[in-house]
């Protein structure tokens, strides 16, 4: 998928290149390609710096990555080992992950971008990786079967 991406970028770069070398207006350009104005004019300034070759390979604009591919498996790792002790399965994203990051790497990173490397590793907060050894099957579908309809009853007749 990430690939194709890549791919479907490159086909709109050489496409917006191809055109302005036909002497295109980067307005017209724009609309053609289905790019901002803004970006037909930084691919202008590579074409005209480096010719059609120039953009097949646009640097990337971003800020490099400061965990290496090493170090989240690393971390995805500590995560699956730690998330058997209730205290980072129940602050999950929260501080403990941030020290958890901070102690093994030195790294610093807000609550907004531990969940986005959180999402990255595969956790979610919602799905947990496996199920409670505890699980009742049976309790869990009398729950779901009587208690919880009740539950949604009492709600929806405080809304009224």
């Amino acid at each position: 998928m990430f690939k194709n991406r890549l791919a479907e970028a490159t086909k709109k770069r050489m496409l917006t290149g191809r055109l302005l070398l036909k002497s295109k207006k980067p307005t017209e350009v724009a609309l053609v390609s289905s790019v901002p104005r803004q970006t037909v004019y930084t691919w202008k300034a590579l074409l005209d710096k480096g010719g059609i070759d120039a953009l097949r390979t646009v640097p990337s604009c971003g800020c490099p990555p400061r965990l290496d591919k090493t170090e989240l498996n690393g971390l995805r790792r500590t995560f699956l080992k730690s998330l058997a002790s209730t205290a980072l399965a129940l602050s999950f994203g929260g501080t403990s992950a941030w020290g958890v990051v901070q102690r093994l790497y030195g790294v610093k990173f807000g609550q907004t971008q531990i969940w986005q490397l959180l999402g990255t590793l595969g956790f979610s907060a919602q799905t947990p990786a496996q199920r409670a050894i505890e699980r009742n099957e049976d309790t869990v579908h009398s729950w779901k079967r009587s208690t919880f309809p009740a539950l949604k009853e009492k709600r929806s007749e405080k809304a009224v």
